[in-house]
């Protein structure tokens, strides 16, 4: 090398240093009107590669902000129906969360009919700039479905469901195995009358009928009968996705086997999923449910009961057969709505008798309100929407005019829709709690959390107790590993019927809803006390948790993470909370560093 090329670079070494050290701007995305959103022949050009339609999305408040009172008071009447809410690309199942975030519709949404809508919807905001955003059932708690100035991918057309005598993974060589492929869009309800009703078999999926197939199963997924058949994700035998790329990958333990494990549990996080295929089971004979309530009249009393039903759990129901949940209440009352598979009536009734001649033994002490209500039926009634509707009280309707007679959904689950979230939060039991050495302290710290708020045991959200080949599916996901020795999860939250900021009438109550928040956090901490490594369902969650990568997923995030950075290293799927997402600003518009 010449001297005075040496000198050269030794003298610029200063101004290259300063240079170096000097900070690059911030990726961020664009917002409407700032220099990079696209021009309206840039979105024109855009609808010109779909299948399906690129929608301006209209404020669904607008009516409410305006001297409109009648349209406003058919929007929030529309906020009672989940399917109209499922059907609106503006609005999601929760309408916001105390402190936290509100809905906010989307500039523009890709009403998708295909895996090349989603990938022509990808490649646009990638070049672009734009915060995208994924909306199949709409039911995020964490608002991931929503995000003001957003492009949105709205998988909602995409509901065709397929059975499967025999599939086999493509680029695979094991064995044929029943299967049902379903679209993105598509909802539980629909889903398990395709399987179950039509087609007399099995799939695992969801216990709330209007929630997204996809949105389930890339958070894990737990339905009723989970104890018995494990978590939706466990099922997943192949996933048409559209990575960051804008490729369209069929996934499976063959190809791309990284991301196949990726999409079983990280949430939203590494892709757009536009169809996935479930294996199915052999349809159990009977399905059926136990519904009662046992208020005590005294707190020695409550403390009585509650040490009673958890040895009763213990010993008759922590098996296969039992699933959902126990409500332990601050008016001193144990809420039992539980749900069983595999057993007729008359075994569900002798499996209960136990607990009810228990009862039935202090009538000082404690009351059965009602008398309880112990039913089992033929499973392949379970989701039949014309057998559902003759039977009172069980089911609501769609009724918009010329809603399909299918659109049906739990009584049960109508609070939740349009609803607004003061608290949520939960953490996973071990087993070890169940031992007799344990139960008396754990029964000590859930009857402390009761005097807060409520707290609900969800016995199907646990895998203890569950059959090997259910634990081992689950194993081989992305889901927090604490699930597989758990017997529950518990769940305290407070919620409110639908609400919105600054819509006189409507509005959220956040004084009250802060002191809600306020019990339902020093309840938890009962729990959190007896148990301080929990693990928590990431889909249904605080939103504020500090440890949420731990928390959600354990051991297993730095893999996931790793997943992230192969196939979406510039971040394009942001959640909050998601897989990366602390490397962005919590409104995923400006990388942080």
């Amino acid at each position: 090398m010449q001297r005075r090329t040496v000198l050269s670079g030794i003298a610029a070494a200063p101004f290259l240093a300063g240079r170096r050290l000097a900070a690059a701007p911030p990726f961020r995305r664009v917002r409407p009107g700032e220099p990079g959103w696209p021009t309206p022949a840039e979105w024109s050009g855009l609808q010109a590669r779909l299948r399906g339609q690129l929608i301006r999305v209209l404020p669904p408040f607008a009516p409410c902000r305006s001297a409109d009172d009648a349209a406003c008071q058919a929007l929030f009447r529309t906020l009672s129906n989940p399917y109209a809410i499922g059907d609106t690309a503006g609005l999601t199942q929760t309408l916001g969360w105390l402190d936290a975030w509100v809905s906010e519709p989307s500039i523009y949404a890709v009403a998708a009919e295909d895996a090349s809508d989603v990938a022509a919807a990808v490649e646009f905001a990638a070049r672009h700039r734009l915060r995208l955003v994924v909306k199949g059932g709409g039911h995020s708690y964490q608002g991931t479905s929503n995000a003001a100035d957003s492009l949105l991918v709205w998988t909602r057309p995409m509901r065709a469901i397929t059975l499967h005598d025999a599939f086999v993974p493509a680029g695979c060589a094991t064995a044929p195995a029943p299967a049902v492929s379903i679209g993105a869009g598509a909802i539980w309800m629909h889903t398990y009358e395709a399987v179950t009703v039509r087609a007399g078999r099995y799939v695992q999926g969801g216990g709330c009928a209007t929630v997204g197939v996809a949105g389930l199963i890339q958070g894990g997924g737990f339905g009723s009968f989970s104890k018995a058949f494990g978590i939706a994700a466990g099922a997943l035998l192949e996933a048409e996705v559209v990575t960051a790329d804008g490729r369209i990958r069929v996934v499976n333990e063959c190809r791309d086997p990284d991301l196949f494990w990726g999409l079983k549990g990280a949430g939203n996080s590494l892709g757009v999923i536009t169809r996935l295929t479930l294996r199915t089971r052999i349809l159990p004979t009977w399905f059926g449910i136990v519904a009662l309530t046992i208020k005590a009249r005294s707190d020695a009393a409550f403390r009585r009961l509650a040490g009673q039903f958890m040895t009763f759990y213990a010993e008759h129901l922590y098996n296969p057969h039992w699933g959902e949940q126990a409500r332990f209440r601050p008016d001193n009352a144990l809420q039992i709505m539980m749900l069983f598979q595999g057993l007729d009536q008359q075994t569900a009734r002798s499996t209960w008798q136990p607990l009810l001649d228990w009862v039935a033994a202090s009538p000082t002490d404690f009351t059965l309100i009602p008398e309880p209500g112990i039913v089992a039926l033929p499973a392949r009634r379970l989701w039949d929407p014309a057998f559902l509707r003759r039977q009172p009280g069980i089911v609501l309707s769609d009724d918009r005019p010329g809603a399909s007679p299918d659109n049906v959904y739990w009584a049960g689950n109508r609070a939740e829709a349009g609803w607004f979230i003061d608290a949520y939060e939960s953490i996973w039991l071990p087993s070890g709690l169940l031992r007799p050495e344990a139960r008396e302290r754990f029964v000590d710290a859930l009857v402390r959390a009761a005097r807060h708020w409520h707290v609900s045991l969800h016995f199907n959200k646990g895998l203890a107790g569950a059959p090997d080949d259910a634990v081992a599916a689950a194993r081989d996901t992305a889901v927090n590993p604490a699930v597989l020795d758990a017997f529950a999860l518990a769940i305290s939250a407070s919620t409110a019927p639908p609400a919105y900021p600054g819509i006189p009438g409507h509005e959220p109550d956040l004084v009250g809803g802060r002191a809600r928040a306020a019990r339902v956090a020093r309840g938890m901490q009962e729990l959190r006390a007896l148990v301080p490594d929990a693990g928590s369902y990431a889909s249904e969650a605080s939103y504020f948790d500090r440890d949420w990568q731990h928390a959600y997923w354990g051991a297993n995030y730095q893999r996931l993470l790793a997943v992230k950075q192969r196939y979406d290293p510039d971040g394009l799927f942001f959640v909050h909370h998601g897989v990366g997402s602390e490397a962005w600003s919590p409104d995923g518009f400006t990388r942080l560093g």
